[in-house]
């Protein structure tokens, strides 16, 4: 019997040599699961530490991969781009990759909070989750991601920026 394939968000983060960064975990992405639904790339302030802005976006897929094995695609893809585990976990990074949600589950499994906190904490993750997935629904709130980014309000500022991938527009700046 085969099973449905899983709807799964990702968060892209990076305040390094940041269009490098971006642009390898896209082809990386797209070669294991093919079509990418991509948010418009915004830049925002780096939180909880003092460093550069960050690119930051969100990409749905979907995969039959198990949480454990994304998981571990995607330290061993940080790893390849320079990703170090040595330094404070507010700190700068070449590549950070992390599921923010998968399909309905919720919970730890493998080890990774479902649905990830920082959709709801952290402008950067919600606003291009709500770009690309406003309908769906924050499987423990049970909002959608369109009302929860309406209802936001932090402070937090973040701004698209013009980013090509691939010889697409994948977001442009506005102003």
């Amino acid at each position: 019997m085969m099973t449905a394939a899983t709807r799964v968000y990702i968060s892209i983060g990076t305040n390094i040599d940041r269009e490098r960064y971006v642009t390898a975990a896209l082809d990386a992405l797209a070669d294991w699961f093919g079509d990418l639904q991509i948010s418009p790339v915004y830049e925002s302030e780096s939180v909880g530490f003092d460093g550069s802005p960050f690119f930051n976006l969100v990409v749905g897929v979907d995969t039959d991969l198990s949480v454990g094995e994304l998981s571990r695609r995607f330290k061993q893809l940080e790893a390849e781009n320079g990703r170090r585990r040595d330094v404070p976990k507010f700190s700068a990074r070449t590549l950070d990759l992390d599921i923010l949600t998968y399909g309905d589950r919720t919970g730890t499994i493998d080890g990774v909070e479902l649905p990830r906190g920082e959709i709801l904490k952290n402008a950067f993750v919600l606003r291009p989750l709500a770009d690309i997935a406003p309908d769906a629904v924050h499987p423990v709130c049970g909002k959608r991601y369109r009302e929860l980014w309406q209802a936001y309000n932090t402070g937090q500022k973040l701004w698209p920026v013009d980013f090509t991938w691939q010889g697409r527009k994948i977001s442009e700046a506005v102003g």
